[in-house]
């Protein structure tokens, strides 16, 4: 849809400017034949303006984004001044259902796009979301949390290269930035294809919804409704923020268990220690020690590893260290940046010696 365009409809439903309305996306049926619906709510202003849709669980145990639309909508319907906002709290409404991030078919629908009408069940979802949803939409943002057993640093992703989708990755308001087009089938990679602008978070692990998690994806939704004229209101800075343009991984180097040396969003040195190993007995094996200078991204939440398993995710940022490093520490615990890191901290009792 074009900005501005006076007509849309979602699902067969017309819906006028200054109107808000409920609206079920039928997807599939059950084995009874019941219809399966992605629940939407349409809101649109009075004046003419950028279309915008919020997505969330397309995975359907990461819940956060879930979490984070209701807490939008909870006070009633934002006061949207211009444009058209579409939000989705579950897209995957199969795998929401059973706390599983994939479909009943094991299928990733994070891998399906564009979808086709005649294939899989994911397939056919995922065309349905492009033809109702984003190819009616200027931008989009797409709401995760890390995969089962990890958890992320609150982050933001999208292809750079991109002016708008640069735009809104910054106005967001995380600390880092991540350049990628996503991966072949995934939503923003298609989104970006056919000319709707789309970023995603990264907050928190699966199955939960953490309350800095949630009000940092509520502030950034925010932020970029602002930024785009929609929404009245100052946009809310972070206390630096940093493009990324590549991440590694520190990986179990022999199978035991792990006590840990870091916690998300600690900054780190190379040759310091993330890590150490011990056998299931007890009896120390190794530490395993960040190969860059950089700030932890993400982290295993299971101490139990094999050879080859992920550990430690590392953002490379593109400011040097030290100016992180002194924007970090500078950090006052009492708001809301602060007050994550000490969450997450306290989420992984870091061992202070290496040995």
């Amino acid at each position: 849809m074009p900005s501005g365009s006076t007509r849309f409809s979602l699902a067969g439903v017309a819906v006028r400017r200054g109107e808000t309305c409920n609206v079920q996306i039928k997807i599939s049926e059950t084995y009874t034949g019941s219809d399966v619906s992605i629940p939407a709510r349409v809101i649109r202003a009075k004046s003419p303006g950028p279309s915008v849709f919020v997505s969330a669980a397309i995975h359907g145990d990461e819940v956060i984004g879930t979490g984070i639309i209701h807490d939008l909508l909870a006070g009633g319907d934002l006061p949207i001044k211009a444009g058209t906002l579409i939000l989705l709290p579950v897209v995957n409404v199969f795998g929401f259902e059973n706390h599983d991030r994939y479909l009943p078919d094991r299928r990733d629908l994070n891998r399906e796009f564009p979808g086709a009408q005649s294939g899989s069940l994911a397939s056919r979802i995922a065309r349905i979301m492009m033809s109702e949803v984003i190819e009616q939409c200027d931008y989009g943002i797409d709401l995760h949390a890390a995969a089962k057993t990890r958890i992320n640093f609150p982050n933001v992703r999208g292809d750079l290269n991109d002016p708008e989708v640069r735009r809104i990755a910054r106005a967001f308001g995380c600390e880092l930035v991540i350049d990628g087009s996503g991966p072949i089938g995934s939503l923003r990679r298609e989104a970006c294809r056919v000319g709707c602008a789309t970023i995603i978070l990264e907050a928190g692990e699966p199955l939960k919804v953490d309350s800095d998690m949630l009000e940092i994806g509520v502030r950034g939704v925010r932020n970029i409704l602002i930024e785009l004229g929609m929404l009245d209101g100052e946009k809310i800075h972070p206390p630096f923020q940093s493009m990324v343009r590549k991440t590694t991984w520190v990986r179990a180097e022999v199978g035991g268990f792990l006590r840990f040396h870091v916690s998300p969003g600690d900054i780190v040195h190379k040759g310091q220690a993330v890590a150490s190993n011990f056998g299931i007995l007890g009896d120390h094996q190794n530490i395993l020690e960040s190969p860059v200078d950089g700030l932890i991204l993400g982290m295993t939440t299971l101490p139990a590893v094999k050879p080859g398993e992920p550990v430690v995710h590392i953002a490379i940022p593109g400011k040097s260290i030290s100016s992180l490093e002194k924007a970090v520490d500078q950090l006052d615990p009492e708001h809301l940046h602060g007050r994550l890191r000490s969450g997450l901290a306290n989420h992984f009792p870091t061992l202070d010696t290496q040995d």
